[in-house]
């Protein structure tokens, strides 16, 4: 049975990618693309107004950029954002991911992976391997500019702090309970203390406040 039709909205200034991504994702049954923008003024205006559940950002366009534009998103809406890159040249991930975002794709993202990416941070979990927005976050983190010291880890319990690296470390739930000895089910409880306490958005910003925290140091 199917559930809930994911709502989408596909931002990139560049028509072919953009129509690309719709149509992939349109021919899914449980996915609907609602509207497209090829900039990031257009982009903030399709989300406010259409209200989808992901929107897919290019982090370089006219007018306003996808970060601006996830900033703008993620502080007006309770839509997902999922940044689209070129990881070779594309310097500002780490800044996007902090200003809101749930995660990102390579624009040269394999059709299978697009799909999944969209359903999995729909349904509010980290987007696509751990271990690879940890190495990018990571990557990131170290070359960022410094950044004020996050406050609240001593808000945790020792188990939520054990979570929260081990979150920073890119593994999953299961992985989580093997290391902890505990279900799955506590697992899912540790993170959402961990986001509810530290006013996080996500697994991703998880994994940025483990990072800032000095629980885990980049390429460790």
């Amino acid at each position: 049975m199917i559930g809930p039709v994911i709502r989408v909205v596909v931002a990139d200034d560049q028509e072919l990618v953009r129509g690309g991504f719709a149509m992939i994702l349109d021919a899914q049954p449980d996915i609907e693309v609602v509207g497209e923008a090829g900039d990031g003024r257009a982009a903030v205006e399709a989300v406010r107004a259409l209200r989808p559940d992901v929107v897919l950002l290019d982090i370089r366009m006219p007018r306003m950029d996808g970060i601006e534009a996830a900033k703008v998103i993620a502080a007006e809406t309770g839509c997902r954002v999922v940044m689209l890159t070129t990881f070779d040249q594309d310097d500002y991930v780490y800044d996007a991911l902090y200003a809101g975002a749930s995660g990102f794709l390579l624009k040269d993202v394999r059709r299978d992976d697009l799909v999944h990416a969209v359903r999995v941070v729909a349904a509010g979990e980290s987007l696509l391997a751990p271990s690879v927005t940890r190495r990018l976050i990571g990557d990131m983190v170290s070359r960022a500019r410094p950044r004020p010291a996050p406050a609240g880890l001593d808000a945790l319990t020792a188990r939520e702090r054990e979570t929260l690296e081990l979150l920073g470390r890119g593994l999953s739930n299961a992985e989580i309970a093997g290391r902890l000895v505990v279900s799955e089910h506590t697992v899912k409880t540790h993170v959402s203390n961990v986001l509810s306490k530290l006013g996080l958005r996500d697994r991703v910003q998880a994994v940025i406040r483990a990072y800032e925290s000095g629980l885990i140091l980049p390429g460790s």
